[in-house]
């Protein structure tokens, strides 16, 4: 099989790293990006033909643009991108400030749809697929989760909009689930005073008991999909181990 050529963000730890290990793993080209340049550097050193690496803000403007130039630059296309970048910091809508969630949403959204642009052309010329990094918070109300719930949900809604827009390629939205990552750490810390005490404990007794998704679960899921993805999915939300897509479990 041709090596292919994907952008992975928010691909220094947790579910992003997981993906790009499994797309490394088949062989694939991969330029990642994230605020942690050590640990892309480390990556970079591990794998120095098959890396690039571009550390930043993704809400930097021009960021969007760079990673698609520097995949181009560097393999000379662009099959496809994982959008997986993300933060959830738990307050409720009554108290959350109106600058904290503009800058929520400019991690959350606008900096997801500006990768989807800027990858657009390319993506469209090797007919790939937009994989947007979504949650079951954009299906199911979660006490001081509106912020991080809404931006999911707005996610869901642009990438079912770009699907019939650009048939020629795969736009879909996957859940991973509960993984046991650095953002389920800050759920836990910061949530306690303002979740409703059910669905807090709830993920604090996941975490205590192992019941959390070990990253290369979903992470295995999205590296597979992205490297040969299901147009008939196009415009969908599905779950990571849902029956749509149980031929990328493993």
């Amino acid at each position: 099989m041709t090596p292919k050529v994907f952008i992975v963000t928010g691909a220094s730890k947790g579910l992003g790293a997981a993906i790009v290990k499994q797309l490394l793993a088949q062989s694939h080209k991969v330029v990642v990006t994230a605020r942690s340049e050590d640990l892309l550097l480390k990556l970079k050193e591990a794998h120095p033909s098959q890396l690039e690496y571009l550390a930043g803000d993704i809400t930097s403007s021009g960021i969007a643009e760079k990673l698609v130039d520097l995949a181009v630059h560097s393999f000379g296309k662009l099959d496809g991108v994982v959008i997986n970048h993300g933060i959830l910091e738990p307050e409720k809508f009554a108290t959350a400030s109106l600058e904290d969630t503009k800058r929520l949403y400019d991690i959350n959204f606008f900096s997801y749809i500006a990768v989807a642009k800027a990858s657009l052309n390319e993506v469209k010329k090797t007919k790939g697929c937009i994989l947007w990094v979504s949650s079951g918070a954009a299906l199911k109300p979660y006490v001081a989760w509106s912020t991080y719930g809404s931006s999911k949900a707005a996610i869901n809604s642009i990438s079912s909009h770009l699907a019939v827009e650009e048939p020629d390629i795969t736009s879909i939205t996957i859940g991973p689930g509960r993984v046991d990552t650095d953002m389920q750490a800050t759920l836990r810390l910061k949530g306690k005073d303002t979740m409703d005490e059910k669905q807090y404990q709830s993920f604090v007794d996941a975490f205590q008991q192992g019941a959390l998704l070990k990253p290369e679960q979903p992470g295995t899921v999205i590296a597979n999909f992205v490297a040969n993805p299901s147009p008939e999915l196009s415009g969908q939300y599905v779950v990571w181990n849902s029956p749509e897509l149980a031929a990328y479990q493993g």
